[in-house]
């Protein structure tokens, strides 16, 4: 897997194989980004948050392109080593933090402060998405102008237009993928 652009475009990074793990694809990443980026999303003022890392493909391409800081969270302990050997790889270990802790236990405390964009992958089929989307509205993990994107399966039942404090900026298919992007908004 490749990084697409910015200060490490073409860098390859590892990769956790295993049941749960599906690197997001390079097509799928670069449309994500563009979305991003023509929303107004500035990398070089952002402070991203992956859940579910696994080999950290979003969060690295976010730090490629400039992001101030990035948080991993993975519960695998072979998958956080992946991490920590792509932030040496790339050189970010100073913007980088890998959390080698379970989603649901750290999206239920209040973050010190929230992030202007945040990734949810969680592997398809375990029910992880609707408790971890509740514990970051609920603890205020989003910044008021920030990006919630999460990749599920297709299959999974979701109204994306109901979810309190969110407003669906993009719902995409992408084979088996479905990929969501809601801004915060506030009355």
């Amino acid at each position: 897997m490749r990084i697409i652009a910015g200060a490490h475009k073409g860098r390859v990074l590892k990769t956790v194989s295993g049941p749960g793990y599906r690197p997001a694809m390079g097509r799928v990443r670069e449309s994500l980004f563009s979305r991003l980026e023509s929303r107004g999303v500035v990398w070089g003022e952002c402070r991203v948050l992956d859940l579910f890392a696994g080999s950290g493909s979003l969060a690295f391409e976010a730090l490629s392109r400039g992001a101030t800081e990035a948080v991993l969270v993975e519960k695998d302990s072979g998958a956080a080593a992946c991490l920590s050997k792509n932030a040496a790889t790339l050189g970010v270990e100073d913007r980088c933090r890998i959390l080698v802790d379970d989603v649901l236990k750290i999206t239920a405390r209040t973050p010190s402060s929230p992030f202007q964009v945040i990734f949810i992958d969680p592997p398809y089929g375990e029910s992880l998405f609707a408790p971890t989307l509740r514990n970051i509205i609920r603890r205020n993990w989003l910044d008021e102008d920030g990006f919630l994107i999460a990749e599920v399966e297709k299959t999974l039942r979701l109204n994306a237009e109901k979810q309190p404090g969110l407003e669906v900026v993009n719902d995409t298919l992408y084979g088996q993928t479905r990929v969501i992007v809601w801004t915060a908004y506030h009355d």
